[in-house]
C-alpha cells in the first residue's frame, strides 16, 4: 500500500470552541497516540485528509511535527451526522515492520448461478498485517458456486504475511435458492396481511360492542 503524506500542525487550543475555529480554518482536529508516548494534539488540512480517508486503512505519513515524519493509521473518524464533514480523527502511531490488526472489506466478484441468490453475512474480515502492507480489500469469487455452497473466513485467500484474526469458521456468504427465498418473503407478507386483517376485525367487533 502507498503512503499518503500530510502536513500537520501542533494544536494548543482545546475544547469545542477551539475545535470549531480549527474547522472554520479548513482543518481537522486530531490526536496522534501510541507506542507509549504522550498524545499529540494536532490539526490536519481538511481537504487532503478527506481525500486520503477514501482509502480504507490508509497509511498516513505525518510531517511537520519534527525532524522525522511519523507513520499513523486512522483508528476513529468522527463525521458530522448531517453534513458529513470531518469533525475529529484519532491516529495510531505505527512503525515499519510492525503488525497491526485491521478490518479489511470483502468484495464479491463473479455472477451468481442461475436460480441462486447471494446471502452475505460478513462485509469485512479482521486480519493481522504489517502496517506498511495492509491490503485494500479481499476478493471472493462466487463464479460456479452451486446453491447451498458456503464460503467461510478460512476460505478467503489472504496475501503473504497476512493472517486471519476473525474466527476461521465464521460464515462469509452462502448461495441460497432464489425460489425458496422468494417463497419465504411471500409467506411473511401473507402472515403480515393476515395479522392486519385480524386486527381490523377485532377493532370492528369492539366498535360494535361499544355501539350496543
Amino acid at each position: 500500500m502507498s503512503e499518503v503524506r500530510i502536513a500537520a500542525e501542533p494544536r494548543t487550543e482545546f475544547g469545542k470552541g477551539a475545535a470549531r475555529r480549527t474547522r472554520r480554518a479548513g482543518k481537522v482536529p486530531a490526536v496522534l497516540y501510541g507506542h507509549g508516548t504522550d498524545p499529540q494534539h494536532i490539526s490536519l488540512p481538511g481537504h487532503d485528509l478527506m481525500l486520503a480517508l477514501k482509502t480504507p486503512n490508509v497509511l498516513l505519513s505525518i510531517e511537520g511535527l519534527g525532524s522525522d515524519s511519523e507513520l499513523a493509521l486512522p483508528k476513529d473518524v468522527q463525521r458530522d451526522p448531517i453534513k458529513g464533514f470531518l469533525e475529529h480523527v484519532d491516529l495510531l502511531l505505527v512503525k515499519r515492520g510492525e503488525k497491526v490488526v485491521v478490518e479489511i472489506p470483502i468484495t464479491v466478484t463473479g455472477d451468481v448461478i442461475s436460480g441462486g441468490v447471494v446471502a452475505q453475512d460478513l462485509v469485512q474480515l479482521s486480519v493481522e498485517a504489517e502496517a506498511t502492507h495492509i491490503p485494500t480489500d479481499f476478493e471472493v469469487d462466487i463464479t460456479g458456486l452451486e446453491v447451498g455452497s458456503q464460503v467461510l473466513a478460512k476460505d478467503v485467500k489472504l496475501p503473504s504475511g497476512v493472517t486471519l484474526d476473525t474466527d476461521e469458521e465464521a460464515l462469509v456468504l452462502q448461495i441460497n435458492d432464489a425460489t425458496a427465498s422468494a417463497g419465504d418473503t411471500e409467506g411473511a407478507e401473507a402472515e403480515t396481511a393476515e395479522g392486519e386483517g385480524e386486527g381490523a376485525e377485532s377493532a370492528d367487533s369492539e366498535g360494535e360492542s361499544e355501539s350496543e
